[in-house]
């Protein structure tokens, strides 16, 4: 794990802190440069409607999800279900983020 100063991976969950989404939970799926990424989560914001965000309005996570970060390793793409499934199983693990945003 890498901690949250640092720049960010594929796989790597990220809370959002502004904007439309504000306060809900994305993975990166796509660099596209040092200043933006691509963010997802499988539900609300599907793969093939990838959202573009600046680093600036994001705070990295030390969490990166595995079995994303494989997925793309593999096949070179991702399915909006395990993007879900990395989600749920974060929030498992960090309830107390849960209980932070409510």
């Amino acid at each position: 794990m890498q901690d949250s100063g640092s720049s960010p991976e594929i796989g790597q969950i990220v809370l959002i802190t502004k904007g439309r989404d504000q306060g809900q939970l994305g993975i990166i799926v796509e660099l596209i440069d040092d200043r933006f990424v691509k963010i997802a989560d499988g539900d609300r914001r599907k793969v093939d409607r990838m959202k573009k965000k600046n680093m600036n309005h994001l705070e990295l996570l030390d969490y990166i999800a595995d079995e994303v970060k494989n997925s793309f390793v593999e096949t070179g793409r991702v399915t909006n279900g395990k993007l879900r499934y990395a989600i749920t199983n974060f929030l498992e693990y960090h309830s107390d983020l849960l209980k932070e945003g409510e």
